[in-house]
């Protein structure tokens, strides 16, 4: 990827778009999820969620919004890719500036969603937990991930 996009932070008035990532993200990739819990998370990320966080977001050349993460102090709680842009180093940029700018090291991800898992363990997080319910008490199994900082060094690029 050509380091042409930065990290920018996310004003209210995105929200509506990163909502559309999000659900654009979560189809493409979170298989396990009914419709009714899309439904019933949609509005919870867009009233409340995304207003509890740190959001910064990559825009592309036309100002459209391409991915997003999310940082609650060592946490990162959210970081979601439009499936159009998977696998071309946006992730990685994000993950990267919430270790190193935001000193975000811990992340929970859905068991079932095994491509985010090998993501985190691929870029030096380890599961140091597991919970049988997800934060609103879904039967959503989490593992709680740490990163390994001994193995791994973080930069602001990619």
């Amino acid at each position: 990827m050509k380091d042409t996009y930065v990290v920018v932070s996310a004003e209210e008035e995105d929200f509506d778009e990163i909502v559309e990532v999000w659900e654009a993200s979560v189809r493409a990739t979170h298989h396990f999820l009914k419709e009714e819990d899309i439904g019933f998370f949609r509005p919870l990320i867009r009233s409340t969620y995304l207003k509890m966080l740190d959001v910064r977001v990559i825009k592309g050349q036309d100002d459209s919004i391409l991915a997003f993460t999310g940082i609650s102090g060592s946490s990162i709680e959210m970081l979601f890719i439009h499936p159009d842009t998977r696998g071309t180093g946006l992730g990685k940029k994000l993950l990267n500036y919430a270790i190193a700018e935001a000193g975000a090291f811990r992340v929970d991800v859905n068991e079932a969603n095994f491509q985010a898992r090998g993501f985190y363990e691929y870029m030096g997080f380890k599961v140091t937990g597991r919970s049988e319910l997800d934060s609103t008490g879904k039967p959503y199994p989490i593992l709680h991930m740490e990163l390994n900082s001994m193995k791994h060094t973080y930069t602001t690029h990619s």
